[in-house]
């Protein structure tokens, strides 16, 4: 197969890509080391394709260096979960498996995927090899690929979900890699003789970087389409779904320090029929592993190739490569990115419960036993469990007569939505941060609870408890809680200090703007209050948090907004 280096100037990591053998680099000969808890370097990067980072408990790093010890070396895995939907078969080994291997939690991704932090490497194989037993997977995940596909939960909220679910599904098992490394080194499946690997969109050294997908309906925005390297949006006619909205460039990561990374929005350049989604895509995908940056990673994301050769030139490579165009886009509404929380009933007949799961992390404490709730009722097998693109679950596909049996449970341990929360710790959320993520400046889902704690005393002042505000905060600006869309949104510099970004709107269509930097939490506090008083005192009826800031020109648009319309 042709490399996709050859003759050109690259990072390190494309090498890495070229010389792995289709992802297999040397993982097995690493796992088999007893003297290390670690892979080398360049099978920590392979292995992101597999489904998991190397990463080290880094609350520990000081102590275990005075001893003269390597870091305590650990693995997050995640698992993949098109659409977000587990059965309760499923998610009792899940559970298992954090308390067998993990540290006892789950983390519920922003991206809807299960997350397990912890594992030691003498036990990698044996999760992945049992999470696939279920009929799960880890791979792709992570890497230079397609990942986990997005879209609403619940494809029995109505027809049109229904179908956009299967759709989802189709695009996130078409686009996964082709190498059968996956199955050999984690399943102990044979290399077949004779039979050589093969990457027919991929090829050889896969994408530039991480390449994502997702779909949205109006007027719910709940998975954040305009954050997507492509996103579809839903056309809806005469409630048959007529076909999608096309929308490119989206990603949230930047570099402090560097002004050519820059969070940046999807823009939409057309609409495209039902049948046409998969060669849209497969070809969008074409163009990025063809034109995307393969010398520097930070400027490696679609949203870059885009912006380097213009909105105009990827068009035109689109139509040129159909061998025709898009349609022009047709109109669409977005009214919240949020979620609705409680019962909705389904088109089935059957309810589903929203849960409100603070930063996605599945856990017990006293008083609040939310694992221990959630193994009670997948004990039941009358349902299923869905992962949302907020970090909260839904408890899916109950019975009538179930309900008040989910609720009794829910309520014993303690995880019923609360209704005192304000609807600022509702529409929260926060990355993983310290003290297992290498990239982590700063504290982020460990601290993010208690500042909220703060802000609901001035809310409650001010009479803002039942206000949606949007709030996100990250540890770094890589952006895996999507801070940059939130509405008051923080990005962590250094322990106990944090830029404060204000203004995205509350539908996920346009970007805050940098307000302070490097504060602690009582100029965190300082600085929102009087802004919190003053939007009480002058919101206009309807007007949410992030369009207040703009009107009252507390900060202004700085970004691309990802509301441009291209025929």
């Amino acid at each position: 197969m042709t490399s996709n280096t050859t003759g050109a100037e690259v990072s390190q990591e494309e090498h890495i890509k070229e010389n792995s053998d289709f992802l297999r680099g040397t993982i097995v000969a690493g796992l088999n080391n007893p003297l290390t808890g670690s892979l080398t370097a360049n099978d920590a990067k392979m292995i992101k394709f597999h489904g998991s980072y190397q990463q080290h408990d880094r609350d520990l790093e000081k102590e275990r260096k005075k001893q003269k010890l390597e870091p305590l070396y650990q693995f997050m895995l995640r698992v993949r979960a098109a659409g977000g939907i587990t059965s309760s078969a499923q998610w009792l080994v899940l559970d298992e498996l954090a308390e067998k291997y993990g540290n006892g939690t789950m983390k519920l991704t922003t991206r809807q995927s299960f997350q397990f932090h912890g594992i030691m490497k003498r036990n990698l194989k044996a999760t992945i090899k049992a999470i696939n037993d279920t009929l799960m997977t880890t791979i792709a995940t992570c890497g230079d690929v397609n990942r986990n596909v997005m879209c609403n939960p619940n494809p029995y909220e109505s027809r049109i979900h229904e179908e956009v679910y299967a759709w989802a599904g189709k695009l996130s098992d078409y686009f996964q890699p082709k190498t059968r490394a996956y199955f050999e080194i984690w399943l102990d499946q044979e290399k077949v003789a004779g039979t050589a690997d093969t990457e027919p969109l991929y090829h050889i050294t896969y994408l530039p970087r991480k390449f994502k997908i997702a779909f949205a309906i109006p007027p719910n925005n709940d998975i954040d389409l305009f954050a997507n390297d492509l996103g579809f949006i839903v056309i809806e006619e005469e409630g048959k779904l007529k076909g999608f909205n096309v929308c490119v460039g989206g990603g949230m990561g930047m570099t402090f320090g560097d002004e050519h990374t820059y969070p940046r929005l999807a823009d939409v350049i057309g609409f495209i029929k039902p049948d046409e989604i998969v060669e849209v895509a497969e070809t969008i995908i074409g163009i990025q592993r063809d034109h995307g940056n393969r010398l520097n990673r930070k400027n490696a994301r679609l949203k870059y190739t885009i912006d380097t050769n213009g909105l105009p030139w990827f068009i035109a490579e689109l139509a040129r490569r159909r061998d025709k165009p898009l349609l022009p886009a047709l109109p669409y509404h977005f009214k919240t990115n949020g979620d609705q929380y409680g019962w909705l009933k389904g088109t089935n007949g059957k309810w589903f419960y929203t849960l409100f799961v603070e930063h996605g992390r599945v856990k017990d404490r006293d008083g609040y036993t939310l694992k221990k709730a959630i193994r009670a009722i997948a004990s039941l097998n009358k349902g299923d469990l869905r992962l949302t693109g907020n970090q909260n679950l839904i408890i899916g596909n109950i019975s009538l007569e179930d309900k008040k049996d989910i609720e009794r449970i829910l309520n014993d341990h303690g995880v019923l939505n609360n209704t005192q929360n304000t609807a600022l710790r509702l529409n929260s959320m926060a990355c993983v941060a310290l003290n297992t993520c290498g990239l982590a400046f700063a504290e982020s889902e460990r601290y993010l609870p208690s500042l909220i704690d703060k802000l609901d005393v001035i809310l409650r002042d001010n009479g803002l408890e039942k206000e949606a505000i949007n709030i996100r905060m990250t540890g770094c600006p890589n952006g895996c809680a999507r801070s940059s869309l939130g509405e008051i949104g923080f990005i962590g510099r250094a322990i106990g200090q944090y830029n404060l970004y204000l203004g995205a709107s509350h539908n996920g269509d346009r970007l805050n703007t940098l307000y302070k930097e490097m504060l602690s939490e009582s100029e965190i506090l300082h600085a929102l209050e009087p802004i919190l008083v003053s939007y009480a005192a002058e919101k206009l009826a309807g007007e949410h948090f992030g369009d207040y800031v703009h009107r009252k020109n507390i900060v202004q648009d700085k970004y691309k907004t990802g509301l441009n319309q291209a025929s």
